[in-house]
């Protein structure tokens, strides 16, 4: 059991986010051994009472937990013993991942993890994949939220010493969630921005300014926020009454901001989209009922 107030820690990969991790470890007490390519990124963290691990095996055999953060999926198979393609399940290793707890923070897609999870495990290791939903200056606070999924035991065992990093979750034993729940999570905001700029590009044709439209924006987000628990609930139940609003009600209001977006002469692609989606859903007979039905286009390939 290695979940103790100031575990030792290796952190491998010293971008900007490898720093704050790092950085994080040490801030919280934790003995903190670092490793990166170029050995120099690591003088500010030495400085801090880091120490720099010689060689890529050092480091790993120097911490019972080991995080990753890298540029790619490919960096970890190339650092940790796997080349280019080959990576089956019999290429012998360089480096000794046995009894080594590894967390990879590398960005990637859910397929990707569960394969650096299978080929991590098959070589003595034991694996959580993660993501990042924060920026570097972010680390170590509240507001950075760290996901992992793998097999929860491994990460209770280290979830003290994971702690330091900031908001830490286990989404469940599939290692491919956190990747999911990322992309999840961009989705939404990129969304969430997307319609901003939609509306802040319409008033400014009135001129009006961002900084005045932004307050009623927000106030508009945040009331949509509040609807996503029952509309959670329509779409778990399969069942979609029209509660706030029948879907051919909304298609119309759609219709009304792509006229005025090409009356405006403002783009009009991103409406017509979702307007594209809801005739699709109207026209398969989800007219009367609710926003949430349009799952079902979202589902599809």
């Amino acid at each position: 059991m290695n979940n103790t107030p100031h575990a030792p820690v290796t952190v491998i990969g010293l971008g900007l986010m490898g720093q704050a991790l790092a950085g994080a470890f040490l801030k919280a007490g934790h003995p903190t051994t670092v490793w990166n390519r170029t050995p120099a990124k690591a003088a500010p963290l030495v400085a801090a009472g880091a120490r720099s691990a010689p060689t890529l095996g050092d480091a790993l055999g120097a911490s019972p937990l080991t995080i990753v953060c890298l540029t790619d999926y490919d960096a970890v198979y190339e650092l940790l013993g796997a080349n280019g393609v080959e990576r089956d399940l019999t290429t012998p290793i360089d480096t000794p991942l046995i009894d080594t707890t590894l967390i990879n923070l590398t960005s990637g897609s859910a397929g990707q993890a569960r394969e650096a999870a299978e080929w991590a495990e098959r070589r003595g290791a034991r694996y959580l994949d993660g993501a990042i939903m924060a920026i570097p200056s972010g680390i170590g606070t509240a507001e950075a939220v760290i996901l992992h999924s793998g097999p929860e035991k491994v990460f209770a065992e280290h979830a003290s010493t994971l702690g330091a990093l900031g908001t830490i979750t286990h989404l469940g034993a599939d290692p491919g969630l956190a990747s999911l729940y990322d992309v999840a999570g961009l989705a939404m905001m990129w969304s969430v921005l997307n319609a901003w700029l939609q509306g802040t590009a319409l008033l400014a044709k009135a001129g009006v300014d961002a900084v005045t439209y932004a307050p009623f924006a927000r106030q508009i987000a945040a009331g949509v926020a509040d609807w996503l628990p029952g509309y959670a609930e329509q779409i778990d139940t399969g069942s979609f009454p029209a509660e706030v609003a029948a879907l051919e009600t909304d298609a119309r209001a759609m219709e009304h901001l792509i006229e005025e977006s090409e009356a405006m002469g403002v783009n009009a692609e991103l409406p017509r989209l979702i307007k594209a989606m809801a005739d699709r859903a109207i026209a398969a007979g989800h007219g009367g009922e609710q926003y949430p039905v349009l799952i079902e286009e979202f589902g599809k390939p």
